[in-house]
């Protein structure tokens, strides 16, 4: 696997691998990485003859009392990771190289409404650092493929409205979200957390679930699952951030006429905010 720091060394990498034919996957990351990670390298392998990956933790989606300076970085585990999961490419640039000059005249991308719902009220901002981040991550690498996990699914979304409306043509892959046996996502913030927490942090997925069976059942007081959800929460030693029930495409609360619905939650264990959904089609 090549490691490469700079832009105009990566171009010149990926333009030679375009000249031959070859397609390119890309799986973007901030590096930290587990086994959730390396199935989306898994992901790209099935559609791309060369895989890029990225590391890069980007200060723009940080926001107030959020801790840039502290976020793991384990850089030659990472790339340890990646080099046998037979990824091509891992591209690893300086903040410096990425945001040249001050960050305050940066160029911004926002995608405006789903930016500033759940996750965005929560962390005011954090989607249009995301957006911006990958598109000029986009604009460097130029994709054939991107392969996303879907745990964090309103990124997932604003990514590819992103894609549709600046016409970038890049195919946005959403890769299933990896889980533990206790059903609980596998997040690098799972590392925060003590072995009672992450016992205790599995009830964040079984909440999700049972919600879905009592929909599939025919509950469709929305309002009343998600409130019932978040107590159960608060019971179990969670305290609340937001557990919605929406239609998928917006991301907007659900009505009785939907039928593709996500339930989205986040809710603070310890020292660690976890995010976790399901998506579904109702009958």
């Amino acid at each position: 696997m090549q490691v490469i720091t700079k832009i105009d060394e990566l171009r010149q990498h990926l333009w030679q691998h375009r000249l031959n034919g070859s397609s390119i996957a890309f799986v973007p990351t901030m590096g930290n990485l587990h086994e959730g990670h390396l199935q989306l390298i898994d992901r790209a392998h099935e559609h791309a003859d060369i895989v890029v990956s990225s590391i890069f933790v980007n200060p723009l989606q940080f926001g107030p009392g959020e801790d840039f300076n502290g976020y793991p970085r384990t850089f030659d585990a990472d790339q340890a990771k990646l080099t046998e999961r037979g990824c091509h490419i891992l591209f690893a640039p300086t903040v410096d190289e990425m945001y040249p000059g001050t960050q305050v005249s940066q160029t911004i991308v926002k995608v405006p409404h789903l930016s500033s719902i759940h996750c965005g009220a929560s962390r005011p901002g954090h989607f249009t650092g995301v957006a911006t981040v990958v598109s000029k991550l986009f604009g460097i690498v130029q994709p054939d493929y991107a392969v996303f996990g879907l745990k964090d699914f309103q990124q997932f979304m604003v990514i590819k409205q992103l894609t549709e409306d600046l016409c970038l043509p890049v195919e946005i892959i959403g890769a299933p979200i990896a889980r533990a046996a206790s059903g609980l996502a596998l997040s690098s913030r799972n590392g925060y957390l003590s072995e009672a927490e992450l016992d205790t942090a599995a009830t964040l997925y079984r909440c999700l679930a049972d919600t879905r069976t009592a929909i599939d059942n025919g509950n469709n007081d929305f309002a009343e699952l998600a409130e019932t959800a978040q107590q159960r929460l608060e019971q179990a030693g969670f305290k609340r951030d937001y557990f919605v029930i929406c239609r998928q495409h917006d991301l907007q609360p659900a009505n009785l006429d939907d039928q593709d619905l996500a339930i989205l939650a986040a809710a603070h264990m310890g020292k660690a905010r976890l995010i976790d959904n399901l998506h579904f089609h109702r009958q």
